[in-house]
């Protein structure tokens, strides 16, 4: 098999492949799309090159080394730079609401589900089910910033990525299916709608407000800061690091303090100007995607032999969330709607989200944006705890 034996080509592969699947999404319209996002792809044909020998070099794994970790932060701040959270209070407290039952029904059913298949997913999984979960809550960036904020095995990880995947395709068109069905559920709960529109109303025009056409000098200005803050970041969670083992507190190692770090200091520059560079969703993207692809180097396909188990685990938790939801929402009268947004939000994330909106209504599409912004914030604080917790298990 062919290896890659320089560094500069081992990235420009990388770039090129990315590039490639998205240029076949939006103008090749290949069917093979609607089953699984291009992110997907991505990841999938990079282990399979990985399995058959294509990086594996000592200039691969160097380039790896130095680019991994640098461009992981310098993709946290920038994707956080969205979440101002001042535009999520154009949610309604209501619709908060729904959506932190549906990341702590998921939390549920992680744990409840974790001692029962820890055995059957594999040795040292706590960490790589931990990153799930921030998936599940937020979205593939939160997944990607908890491969270095915890002990997660690149095995595992491939695992809970192949769940994440066919979980959540079955889980978009679960709820597609069930648009025909909501007021059965709707009556069923009592659901009040009466002030829907109204959050909806302001949550389009919150996001059309920000809709501006990035200039060269705000794609300059903003690489240059995430970049320099991704590096000074990790300065600073080594000093963090240090600090807490001199008080005995050596769980937190580097890579969590410098993710803790960096979150915060995402949210806080989120409601400066900062926060409202036109470049700031897309940069963010590009780097999701040159991150994802690096990890994915690094995690052979036939890791995933074990995935099956790892899917039933999946379904196991979703069922848990089904039953969870439901019970909430007979006590607190939450429409299907509102709870499957909710819902594809934690799982799918902001790009998800107001296509289950829309399928109740083209109006709902900022709702689904905002829900997919608040798990960004919160999925890396999740996913911390949701590790605590699962280590205190396996």
């Amino acid at each position: 098999m062919f290896t890659i034996t320089n560094g500069f080509t081992y990235i420009a592969f990388l770039l090129f492949l990315a590039g490639s699947l998205l240029a076949l999404e939006k103008y090749g319209k290949w069917k093979v799309f609607n089953y699984a996002p291009p992110l997907v792809w991505i990841y999938i044909l990079n282990m399979a090159f990985c399995t058959m020998g294509l990086y594996n070099s000592e200039e691969c794994s160097a380039a790896y080394g130095v680019l991994k970790n640098n461009l992981l932060y310098a993709m946290i701040f920038v994707m956080l730079l969205r979440c101002d959270f001042r535009k999520l209070a154009k949610l309604s407290g209501r619709m908060i609401a729904i959506f932190l039952g549906c990341s702590l029904t998921l939390a549920v059913g992680f744990l409840v589900g974790y001692p029962i298949f820890k055995g059957a997913l594999g040795a040292d999984t706590w960490g790589a089910t931990a990153a799930l979960y921030a998936s599940w809550v937020g979205g593939s960036a939160n997944m990607a910033a908890m491969g270095d904020a915890l002990p997660v095995d690149p095995g595992a990880y491939a695992c809970a990525l192949a769940l994440d995947t066919v979980c959540y395709s079955l889980w978009i068109a679960l709820l597609l299916f069930m648009v025909k069905y909501a007021d059965k559920w709707d009556n069923a709960t009592k659901a009040d709608k009466s002030k829907l529109m109204a959050v909806a109303d302001a949550a389009n025009a919150e996001i059309a407000k920000d809709k501006k056409q990035a200039k060269a000098a705000d794609w300059i200005w903003l690489i240059g800061l995430a970049l320099m803050v991704s590096a000074c970041a990790q300065k600073i969670g080594l000093l963090m690091n240090t600090g807490f083992k001199a008080i005995g507190l050596g769980m937190f190692d580097k890579g969590t303090c410098t993710t803790v770090f960096v979150t915060i200091l995402g949210l806080v520059c989120a409601m400066t100007s900062i926060g409202r560079l036109p470049a700031v969703e897309e940069l963010s993207t590009i780097l999701l995607y040159a991150v994802v692809s690096l990890l994915a180097t690094q995690a052979p396909l036939n890791d995933l032999l074990s995935a099956p188990m790892w899917v039933v685990y999946g379904v196991f938790i979703l069922v848990i969330h089904v039953v969870g939801m439901y019970i909430l929402s007979k006590l607190f009268h939450w429409d299907l709607c509102m709870v499957s947004t909710a819902s594809v939000a934690n799982i799918g994330g902001s790009a998800s989200a107001p296509i289950i909106a829309c399928s109740y209504n083209e109006a709902y599409a900022g709702i689904g944006v905002l829900m997919g912004v608040l798990g960004a914030a919160i999925g890396n604080f999740a996913g911390l705890g949701m590790g605590a917790l699962l280590k205190m298990l396996s």
